[in-house]
């Protein structure tokens, strides 16, 4: 008889056991940890770091931006990268490259060279959120894969409501720029620990092919496309050939990055999973909603410090509220949705969240910290109901082997989606704050009289203007805030009602595969 090949005949490394599991397993937790918290630590941020490097706060917002479509673009790479390399290698040096982009991130000093090293940053830890979850199922043993599930969503849970709070509190007391350089010594240590638990591990190799073609025009449309976004009010949008120029590429990138992904053998993104009716109402309603959701929790922290006096690390407790709520009834959202039917977990969900968000449009200047603080614990309870019940559906939609794929396509979709809301969210908001400001300047009645009060308590004409000024610019600022959020209310609304589109599912699906 032949011999069987060596590969075929090893047998795969025995779970890790003990004290070296428990340890392998808060390692991975804590790289997954800070991938996702580097996702909401700079919200709260953006105003420290636009004073600090003399840009506009819109401006500003581009490190959150440029951070979430470099993980996006990076993260159908995951599956490349661990078949060609190794897994326990790719994790390894993302995190080597996470925290060496981090400390770079501290020390830029201008706005182009943080948004490059945020670039990069984000590129390094694509990879990461689905790697520290695929590593911890392979070294668990079996009968605890719930377990190790279960510990790799709370870090996802968890880590956007400490974000806002570690962010806030760093900023206002060592710098903005410790909100990327406490990654470093993390990144170092779960590394170091990783090569040493998990190297036995390393997944077999395979010389797997890439679609470079697939992921340049990605690279392309995506990144036309975002620039574009970023730029446009500081160019006057069309009346830029710039912008113009971008928004051709962007258009005819996508038009042939949908052609090519639809025809090639091995595409990096598997556009086929849009045949299933039930996953791209699914992932269609996830985009709205998320890009909604996303978008006001930026909007929040910039509103609190630049026109209600808040610092950073106040904005930041406000922030985090909504994540409190969210993950307390979370197992109870995962437990209904398998025994109700998801649509309808989905649609009170959204509603719900379109429902505060309507709310929170009609906040005035006069508000306190629990008045608005209540909303955003009243709006967490909306949360989980509409995240873990459209996940499950749309991966409930599509066939056991293509769950891998449209849990990546879906991910994908989802960072995307809040990428460009952050960008929409802070133009309109500038936009609209500039003209309401005009509108009301237009609208006073008696402003000489309320100058001369001023005049008449001590200030000097110069001072008593200047209040009056702020005033107006303070209320044009409030009335942005609101018509952003009642179209994002609008947005939260349409969601809900696209769920219905998708049918009823037949089977329930294994969520382990989101990432």
């Amino acid at each position: 008889m032949a011999k069987a090949p060596a590969a075929a005949s090893a047998a795969p490394p025995a779970p890790l056991t003990g004290a070296a599991m428990i340890f392998a397993g808060l390692v991975l937790a804590a790289a997954n940890f800070l991938v996702v918290l580097d996702t909401t630590i700079a919200n709260v941020s953006v105003s420290n770091i636009s004073g600090a490097l003399a840009v506009s706060p819109s401006q500003g917002t581009w490190v959150i931006t440029s951070y979430a479509v470099a993980e996006a673009v990076v993260v159908p790479l995951t599956g490349w990268l661990s078949a060609r390399f190794g897994a326990v290698k790719v994790f390894v040096l993302g995190m080597i490259g996470f925290g060496f982009f981090s400390f770079l991130c501290g020390l830029a000093p201008s706005l182009s060279l943080l948004v490059l090293f945020r670039v990069l940053q984000g590129a390094c830890g694509g990879p990461l959120m689905p790697l520290s979850q695929t590593l911890l199922l392979r070294v668990f043993p079996k009968k605890y894969a719930a377990a190790a599930t279960g510990l790799w969503a709370m870090t996802t849970l968890i880590a956007p409501i400490l974000g806002p709070i570690l962010g806030g509190t760093l900023c206002d007391n060592v710098g903005w720029a410790f909100i990327f350089w406490i990654n470093v010594p993390v990144a170092a240590v779960c590394s170091w620990f990783a090569w040493r638990l998990l190297r036995s591990h390393e997944t077999p190799l395979a010389k797997a092919r890439v679609d470079l073609v697939g992921l340049g025009l990605l690279v392309v449309w995506v990144g036309a496309l975002q620039v574009m976004l970023d730029l446009g009010k500081e160019h006057d949008w069309f009346a830029s050939p710039m912008i113009a120029g971008l928004a051709v590429v962007a258009a005819i990138g996508f038009v042939a990055f949908l052609i090519w992904e639809l025809t090639d053998a091995n595409p990096i993104v598997d556009l086929r999973v849009f045949r299933h009716r039930g996953f791209t109402a699914s992932v269609i309603t996830l985009s709205v909603a998320f890009g909604a959701f996303f978008g006001i929790n930026v909007l929040t922290p910039l509103w609190l410090q630049q026109n209600m006096g808040y610092t950073a690390t106040w904005a930041g407790y406000v922030s985090a509220l909504l994540g409190v709520t969210a993950v307390l009834v979370a197992p109870l959202a995962a437990g209904l949705s398998t025994k109700v039917d998801p649509r309808r977990l989905v649609f009170l969900g959204v509603i719900w969240l379109g429902a505060i968000t309507f709310m929170r449009s009609q906040a005035n200047s006069d508000m306190g910290y629990f008045d608005i603080a209540h909303w955003l614990l009243l709006q967490g309870f909306g949360m989980p109901f509409f995240f873990v019940p459209v996940t499950a559906l749309a991966l409930a939609s599509v066939t056991e082997p293509e769950t891998a794929s449209a849990a990546g396509l879906m991910n994908f979709c989802r960072t995307l989606a809040g990428a460009f809301a952050t960008s929409m969210v802070s133009t309109v908001w500038a936009d609209s704050g500039s003209r309401n400001r005009s509108e009301l300047s237009g609208l006073l009645n008696g402003a000489q009289d309320t100058m001369d009060q001023m005049t008449a308590s001590g200030l000097s004409p110069d001072q008593a203007r200047g209040n009056l000024e702020q005033m107006v610019q303070g209320q044009g600022v409030m009335l942005a805030t609101n018509q952003v959020f009642l179209a994002m209310a609008a947005l939260f609304i349409v969601a809900a009602f696209i769920i219905w589109l998708a049918p009823r599912p037949t089977r329930v699906a294994d969520t382990s595969a989101v990432h």
